[in-house]
């Protein structure tokens, strides 16, 4: 589809093609071959899962968002792009902040009510966010019966998170909807991982999966058979913090230096001792002429991961940087877009990266584990266009967040949901680290640089040493999906 909503992936050997929406139906094939793509897995450790329409399966591949693919007799392949959001994008150049969240209100309006038409039940994930509580208020207009919503949290408050479901029941109560909430325990959580990996097909690096998946589970043991969900709207209408700070550094970078002078600083700073730095790397990109912003997700620089790999695939992949896989999007953007700001490149480059590979990949992959169908109100491709006809410095006006959203659902939405300070969806991963899950991520990452020459394992056993969770949780899902899906055969019933 134009934005990526569902996978499709293929493969063409021993003169036959097979394509599924699930790479388990392709390695039903007992010729398919189970061999690692060791480019797409140095991207993986960039991106938490592989950009298209490269999978971890050297001998698989999925198709690009917005692409069909050619297929000849001889059994030769093209994919062809056949949708990008320029060509429906007409720039707005006028009109008041009031009068754009107008239309970004009466488009979204219209994708909520066509993705409530069903044979089935359909609900609303709600998390008390302003996303998710935008799609229960919408959801909620003309319906005659309480909307059924569905949240997630943990059986206690963490230090690196805080539950969430107070503001959800906020907002259902405000719309008087039919309202569940689950609690997910640690215990639960850990013995979750291996159908996780299963569900996954190839790695998806984002603890989220395991709160999606519980909710999609609340709601399918509910009797929902399709949920509205609120992936999208961070990125078309600018809500991540950190997209600030990175249009601040593209901005500094941008001043009249020298490519060779940022060539030499970050130099000095390697061999100072700082070459794992994020500032090195951004310099090292300035001083590329590349934009310092390569996605939303980013695990291991590109330093990080030259320590991480082992010696022999480390010259294998000598000269290679994830660039790579972002400079064909690059080029399309400065091609084809009207708003050429930093801002317009962070939506542009995660429309085609980080929200179809990894944040809706784990909307479908989790979602389906439960037979259950997800549906994205916020990624209608006529309100994506709408979105970036939109100039961004009028989405993130005077750096106020999702500004044009917050001005479309005042009165809608609670107030006090509208102006609370974003904390996303999330995975106390560092405490989590502390119990069961170091033991299991210690014998599962020995057990991988046993059977594989691919990490380095002096420099993991130093990750796990320091304790830093979230990077663990990458190479874990990671050692556990190998397992799973290299070294032994699928079950039929995954």
């Amino acid at each position: 589809d134009r934005i990526g909503i569902k996978p499709l992936y293929y493969s063409v050997h021993h003169g036959r093609l097979t394509f599924a929406s699930e790479i388990k139906a392709l390695l039903e094939d007992r010729e398919q071959p189970r061999e690692i793509h060791e480019e797409a897995f140095y991207h993986f450790l960039s991106f938490l899962t592989t950009p298209a329409p490269q999978t971890l399966f050297a001998g698989i591949r999925k198709l690009p968002s917005g692409s069909w693919l050619k297929v000849r007799a001889d059994g030769s392949t093209e994919e062809q792009r056949y949708w990008d959001v320029w060509d429906d994008v007409v720039p707005i150049e006028s009109g008041s902040d009031e009068e754009i969240a107008e239309r970004v209100l009466a488009e979204l309006r219209t994708s909520v009510k066509l993705r409530k038409v069903s044979d089935v039940p359909v609900g609303v994930f709600l998390s008390g966010g302003l996303d998710s509580s935008t799609n229960a208020a919408l959801f909620s207009e003309g319906e005659t019966r309480p909307v059924r919503t569905f949240s997630i949290g943990y059986d206690r408050d963490y230090a690196s998170y805080r539950n969430e479901l107070e503001f959800a029941r906020q907002m259902a109560s405000r719309i008087g909807s039919e309202h569940h909430e689950y609690r997910l325990g640690v215990d639960e959580l850990v013995d979750f991982l291996p159908r996780m990996v299963r569900l996954q097909d190839e790695p998806i690096a984002d603890p989220v999966c395991v709160p999606l998946f519980y909710v999609a589970k609340l709601a399918r043991d509910n009797g929902v058979t399709v949920c509205q969900v609120g992936e999208g709207a961070d990125e078309m209408l600018i809500g991540y913090p950190n997209w600030l700070q990175a249009l601040e550094r593209q901005q500094m970078d941008d001043w009249p230096v020298p490519r060779l002078l940022k060539r030499a600083a970050s130099s000095a700073l390697d061999l100072a001792g700082y070459g794992h730095a994020w500032q090195t790397e951004y310099l090292r990109r300035g001083g590329a002429g590349q934009p310092l912003f390569w996605s939303g997700a980013e695990a291991f620089s590109e330093w990080e991961k030259q320590q991480l790999l082992s010696p022999r695939l480390k010259r294998s992949l000598r000269g290679l940087t994830s660039w790579s896989a972002i400079a064909p999007i690059h080029a399309r953007f400065r091609a084809r877009a009207w708003d050429q700001s930093p801002l317009s490149w962070m939506s542009y480059v995660d429309l085609h990266l980080r929200l179809p590979e990894l944040l809706l990949m784990r909307v479908d992959k989790m979602t389906m584990g439960v037979g259950l169908e997800g549906r994205v109100p916020f990624l209608d491709h006529r309100l994506v266009a709408l979105a970036m006809s939109i100039p961004s410095s009028r989405k993130a006006s005077g750096g106020r967040l999702k500004h044009l959203l917050k001005i479309a659902v005042r009165g809608l939405v609670p107030d006090a949901l509208i102006d609370r300070r974003k904390q996303g969806f999330g995975v106390p991963v560092d405490e989590l680290f502390e119990g069961r899950l170091a033991t299991l991520a210690q014998v599962q990452l020995d057990r991988f640089c046993d059977e594989t020459d691919l990490l380095d394992r002096g420099e993991v056993n130093r990750l796990i040493q320091s304790g830093q969770g979230s990077k663990i949780w990458y190479l874990l899902n990671l050692a556990m999906w190998w397992r799973e899906y290299i070294t032994r055969d699928v079950p039929a019933a995954a």
